[in-house]
């Protein structure tokens, strides 16, 4: 395990009392944002169900993914843990529709992008102590959440973007993010019956992973997913450990094969159930929520909260705007929208 970056921008009053990732932990945990992330959409827009994923339950289990990869690579499971807990916290309302809508919402103000605002939440929007704005973590969390880089992720323009790739545990946290919510919205995909059972025989993972009974004359079936998903999670994980060792790199990677297959399940995934007519429909209607939010407030910034409306003198409308809108709920966001309008959500 290689020597990690644990200095700070800032001399720190909790220096000494716990550990430097114990800290960093800490404070991600107690922030605002990670609270916020209990009713951020996943996949199914939060309100829905009790039941489906929100962004803080993928949080979670990518924290436990990323933390279990790193343990059997003899990383620093510690970080992995902590970055993963870090990795959306600049995630909009309404998932990646939301995102979505920000970005146009932006086109003419250099865009959106949740990394991007992950790092400005953690460096200046959060701000519990008076000693510094941000929550004051260690470079190497920082650095890791500047190069976080999956199929939904990008990382934006930073000062810790130094074109070498991030520590292992990043890394670490890309996979785990990569399998994670391939696998949850699989699961929940199913429980909504937008996914079925003879698609998925078409996917070369699923295939010798699924050994419960067809759907016709029950729901016995319901009782096989997870041991399914338990038996494809174990396979990208060996094949992990198995493909670094003999590569000799201290960078974990799938293998070519095992990559080509999550990538079918991600196609699957994309065709099946984020293109299906409910999700597609559903989207439409958020990013014309959070859209109008945007742009109302950006016309009328005497609307805004006090202590955002300060701000518009010293950063401008529209970047005051977005770290208001993009901090929302779901729920929130609703809210707003009908206050905003004078018309309740529909």
């Amino acid at each position: 395990m290689s020597e990690l970056d644990i200095s700070r921008e800032h001399a720190d009053p909790l220096a000494g009392a716990l550990s430097p990732l114990a800290i960093d932990r800490q404070r991600i945990v107690h922030s605002a944002a990670f609270r916020r992330l209990q009713h951020k959409t996943q996949v199914f827009v939060a309100p829905e169900s009790d039941h489906f994923r929100t962004r803080l339950t993928h949080t979670l289990e990518v924290a436990h993914q990323a933390r279990c990869l790193a343990e059997l690579l003899g990383l620093s499971a510690e970080l992995a843990e902590v970055v993963a807990l870090a990795h959306d916290l600049g995630h909009p309302p309404f998932g990646h529709a939301g995102e979505k809508a920000l970005n146009e919402c932006l086109r003419d103000h250099g865009g959106f992008e949740h990394n991007r605002h992950t790092l400005r939440i953690v460096e200046e929007l959060e701000h519990p102590y008076p000693e510094f704005h941000g929550l004051n973590l260690t470079r190497v969390v920082r650095e890791c959440l500047a190069k976080h880089s999956t199929r939904y992720d990008r990382p934006g323009a930073h000062p810790l973007q130094d074109g070498r790739p991030p520590p292992p545990e990043g890394l670490v946290v890309d996979l785990a993010d990569r399998l994670t919510y391939a696998l949850h919205d699989l699961l929940d995909g199913l429980y909504a019956g937008l996914l079925n059972l003879d698609e998925l025989r078409e996917v070369a993972l699923w295939r010798p992973a699924y050994t419960g009974p067809a759907p016709a004359g029950g729901d016995a079936w319901r009782g096989h997913l997870r041991p399914a998903t338990d038996r494809i999670q174990q396979r990208v994980l060996e094949d992990v450990v198995r493909n670094t060792r003999e590569t000799g790199t201290p960078n974990p990677r799938l293998s070519q094969e095992m990559d080509g297959q999550l990538s079918e399940l991600d196609h699957f995934l994309l065709t099946h159930l984020y293109r299906s007519e409910p999700l597609v429909r559903a989207d439409d209607h958020a990013r014309r929520i959070l859209a109008g939010v945007f742009d109302t407030l950006v016309d009328n910034p005497e609307r805004l909260p006090p202590r955002f409306r300060k701000r518009v003198p010293a950063l401008g409308v529209q970047r005051v705007v977005t770290d208001y809108v993009a901090g929302m709920t779901d729920r929130f966001c609703l809210e707003q929208c009908a206050r905003l309008s004078d018309a309740p959500p529909t």
